[in-house]
């Protein structure tokens, strides 16, 4: 357990110690807990600007902040707990000067004691202490209590709540409430639901329903209950509402470039580059966020081509619900690490929008912010220009600046029948959530031979391969020619490769049948693919290299002979075409014969 004086060492020497927790804890939490009482007496804690607090969590009951409280107490110094207003409860650690508020969330976050989007809090933000239990940091007056001059009563009514001023009188307030828009009365139901006050629709008509809640709202708050807000009363509702964006520090932000202007979490990005079609805002601290403006001139096609384009990047993982029509489209990704959302809609020739990506598990604060971004956002005149931004320096993994997202594994196969059936290596297919051929089609395993290294898949839609194998009936010569077709750089080329070696012996280096040895220069890619005579029959499937402490020569290689292929397809019931003796072909020749049958096997 430690102090924020212990972090800091902690922070400066962790690379000088692996020993990290625990070292003299005793002591430094003796010497903390003197000093704070020192520091507390010193002057009042809410008359000191640079006091900051680091808030871990926000509960929407007292039950709930007090169960996690605990838990938090058990393990980290520090701890109390604060009501926010509005039925919440801030779980928060501290206080501390803002260097050791900082030291302290940078650590905590890398040890993972306090969530990821933990931030820094100000004393301004809370209300009655509840943690420890009886302690009061921010000497606020007690409202369970009575003053010391007032007699305790006993009332047969109950006791008139003490009221703050208001701005308004009630004909005032129902002045400034009629000139509110439908939209605006909408969001100020949504906020008193999000208050626990109003169970009914959202439609901006303020029935009984609505002023009731207001009402409610207000006996809550200290104010009069006249069930009309105010405006200042409507401003420390939405104030409330708000609170869990403190920390984003929320701006709107103008880019003349893009011709977009919107609400931008600044406290957790930055503006870094202009990479058309995007304007890329990008973390500025711990918390790993990023937002995109899309700007970009075109008509459908160019937004359907920018639908698909942003399916590929790995911002935008495969889960997660995708609408698109005739002039918009709204993708949304999520997986174990993160939520992404992306909506683009094309107006006038210019295609318009934006992306969110947030960490996992923060889904309310990412839901507010979205809905932020979605009402703030705005087209202005102008549209990015695609010469915007252009660098010297270019990746071929990248697409505007992001990252393409790539399989886990990537070899290859064959074609051996007409239905879209492929052998492959087994390799290719271990431990996959999902595979595809030729980074489009997906594909199911219909068997498995581990043994042997042989699987047989198949892919869900209708293919029509350019070519089938055709496996050869019996073996080539020693010695002669082979070639075997891959994609050795594993996708990066578009089309495979013929690699040109010989035919070493027809059995394993320990007599086993069912092998052929090659001498070739195969690389791992092109594991999985047909290795053909120079007539383009396919006499066996490259295998990989086989794991183990003993190394292979360089150049020697193994194949699955092509009667081993053929057992493993009739288990399966499919009849595998075989092919006659042909003269040889020109390497030319034999190399548009190979990439009509191969193709590329990805394991996602």
């Amino acid at each position: 357990m430690r102090g924020a004086g212990d972090l800091v060492k902690h922070d400066e020497k962790r690379d000088q110690s692996g020993q990290g927790k625990g070292i003299h804890s005793i002591m430094i939490r003796q010497f903390y807990a003197v000093f704070i009482i020192l520091f507390l007496f010193a002057r009042p804690l809410a008359a000191q600007q640079d006091i900051a607090w680091v808030q871990v969590e926000a509960q929407p009951s007292l039950t709930q902040a007090q169960e996690r409280i605990r838990a938090y107490g058990a393990r980290l110094p520090d701890v109390n707990g604060f009501a926010l207003g509005g039925g919440w409860y801030a779980i928060v650690l501290g206080p501390y000067t803002e260097d050791d508020a900082q030291r302290v969330l940078r650590v905590y976050r890398a040890e993972g004691e306090i969530p990821r989007d933990s931030f820094i809090a100000r004393t301004s933000s809370f209300r009655q202490q509840f943690w420890p239990v009886g302690a009061n940091l921010l000497d606020l007056p007690d409202p369970a209590e009575p003053e010391e001059s007032v007699a305790p009563q006993v009332a047969e009514a109950e006791p008139e709540p003490q009221v703050q001023p208001i701005d308004e009188t009630p004909t005032e307030a129902r002045r400034s409430e009629a000139e509110l828009s439908r939209e605006e009365r909408m969001a100020l139901q949504e906020m008193l639901q999000w208050a626990g006050v109003y169970t009914a629709g959202i439609d901006g008509a303020f029935g009984r329903g609505t002023r009731g809640a207001m009402a409610a709202w207000q006996r809550d708050n200290g104010y009069e209950a006249t069930g009309i807000l105010t405006t200042m009363q409507r401003a420390e509702l939405k104030r409330q509402y708000n609170a869990i964006l403190d920390g984003l520090d929320l701006e709107l932000v103008r880019d003349d470039t893009a011709g977009i202007e919107m609400a931008i979490p600044t406290g957790v990005v930055d503006f870094s580059a202009y990479k058309p079609p995007f304007v890329h805002f990008d973390a500025s601290g711990e918390l790993d966020a990023k937002v995109l403006m899309i700007s970009q001139p075109g008509d459908q096609n160019t937004l359907f081509g920018l639908y698909d384009i942003m399916q590929t990047l790995e911002i935008v993982p495969e889960t997660g619900p995708r609408e698109r029509d005739r002039d918009s489209f709204v993708l949304t990704g999520q997986n174990a690490r993160m939520i992404s959302h992306t909506e683009a809609r094309l107006q006038g020739g210019e295609i318009k929008g934006f992306t969110l990506v947030w960490p996992r598990g923060d889904d309310e604060r990412r839901s507010r912010l979205l809905d932020e971004m979605r009402q703030s956002f705005s087209r202005l005149d102008g549209v990015m220009s695609p010469s915007e931004g252009v660098e010297s320096q270019q990746d071929i993994d990248l697409v505007s600046g992001l990252e393409i997202r790539r399989p886990s594994l990537s070899r290859s196969g064959f074609f051996v029948d007409g239905r879209g059936t492929v052998v492959t290596t087994a390799q290719a297919v271990e431990n996959c959530e999902k595979i595809t051929l030729d980074n489009r089609y997906e594909a199911d395993i219909l068997g498995l031979d581990a043994v042997r290294g042989i699987a047989v898949l198949r892919a869900r839609e209708a293919l029509a391969p350019g070519r089938v194998a055709a496996l050869r009936e019996g073996d080539p010569r020693l010695q002669s020619d082979v070639a075997v077709s891959g994609f050795s750089y594993e996708g990066r080329l578009g089309a495979p490769t013929l690699t040109f070696g010989t035919l070493s012996d027809i059995k394993g280096l320990q007599g086993e049948s069912g092998l052929t040895r090659l001498a070739l220069n195969a690389l791992p890619g092109d594991a999985g693919g047909p290795v053909m005579d120079t007539g383009g029959a396919v006499f066996g499937m490259l295998l990989p290299h086989p794991d183990g402490a003993r190394k292979l020569p360089e150049g020697v290689h193994f194949a699955a002979d092509a009667a081993t292929i053929r057992e493993v397809l009739q288990d399966l019931g499919i009849t595998a075409q075989s092919g006659p003796f042909k003269d040889s072909m020109t390497p030319e020749a034999l190399t548009d014969h190979a990439a009509g049958m191969t193709v590329l096997v990805n394991c996602w």
